[in-house]
């Protein structure tokens, strides 16, 4: 192989073209046109002296050579991308940047809307790509590059992986105002501000007569260990909905007279017609971190982001 033939736009595609299978993905990744990322392909097979990607029934599949490839060009490739930001002065009110974060529907409402409108303010070339957080994949998919930051807590994330603590969040109970079962005055009122607090409590008995929604991300369950709690008090509540998705609850809540426990974040600042009680009995809350894999470490477009989700949803 002759490697004087090669340059480093050349091996940039290549980790495109491996990372995507697909000649027209891959052209998007770089923002080039289709024409001009097949002729670098025809390039790489004739200094690899490899086929390199063969045609597949959806999109194309790598050699064996290919594959023994990607993982080293990875490596290399990074480390020139590293060497080359570090000495960037990196300008938020100039940069041209593009970064993907992967969070809960809880999260995206609680971090990511405020960090946009920050984005939007002060850095506004900085393009956010959101995607669900799948803590099955979440190593995987940073370690091939498709996403440049994770939200999720800490118990979940991959050892490899870099970590900074945003905050803890715990659970508030919430109901409409009106609710016929329910004293307002037992109410607080968030009002967005940091030390805002729920108000009153109610006692476990009261609180099990509610009819409640609960949230089951995977789908179909209507116990969760605050059922076990109140089992152990000889108590049984009334779980009417399973909902999939948080995002969902505090609208159901708002228009019905069923009650919910939910984490303090998502209704502060977002409690406009309900009421936000104290749980009434100990519920441990969880805590949430950002992070993000090695080859982002040293980036001064990605660090100075990491700065800002901390400011928007540090504790």
């Amino acid at each position: 192989m002759d490697t004087s033939r090669l340059d480093l736009n050349l091996l940039v595609t290549l980790e495109a073209l491996l990372t995507e299978r697909n000649v027209t993905r891959a052209a998007a990744r770089l923002s080039l046109s289709q024409p001009a990322v097949s002729a670098q392909l025809a390039r790489l097979r004739d200094v690899f002296e490899d086929p390199l990607l063969l045609p597949a029934q959806r999109g194309m599949t790598p050699t064996a050579k290919a594959l023994s490839l990607l993982e080293p060009l990875r490596q290399a490739l990074d480390q020139v991308r590293g060497v080359a930001s570090s000495h960037l002065n990196f300008d938020p009110a100039t940069a041209n940047l593009t970064v993907t974060i992967a969070a809960s529907d809880y999260l995206q409402t609680s971090v990511l809307q405020p960090l946009v409108l920050r984005l939007r303010r002060e850095a506004p070339g900085i393009r956010i790509a959101v995607r669900h957080m799948d803590p099955a994949q979440h190593a995987a998919q940073m370690a091939r590059g498709d996403v440049d930051l994770g939200l999720m807590q800490p118990i979940e994330a991959a050892p490899s992986l870099r970590m900074r603590a945003l905050f803890h969040e715990r659970y508030v109970l919430i109901a409409r105002r009106g609710h016929p079962a329910l004293d307002e005055k037992l109410s607080g009122k968030l009002s967005g501000k940091p030390n805002g607090k729920p108000g009153g409590k109610l006692s476990a008995k009261a609180f099990a007569k509610l009819e409640q929604v609960i949230v089951s991300p995977a789908g179909g369950a209507f116990s969760t260990p605050v059922d076990q709690a109140l089992a152990g008090l000889g108590l049984k509540r009334q779980v009417v909905l399973s909902a999939a998705s948080f995002l969902f609850v505090p609208d159901i809540v708002s228009r019905s007279d069923l009650v919910a426990l939910v984490p303090e974040r998502l209704v502060k600042g977002r409690s406009a017609g309900l009421q936000v009680l104290t749980p009434p009995l100990p519920i441990d809350g969880f805590d949430i971190a950002m992070v993000w894999h090695e080859r982002n470490q040293g980036h001064a477009g990605q660090q100075w982001l990491r700065e800002q989700v901390l400011a928007v949803g540090g504790a």
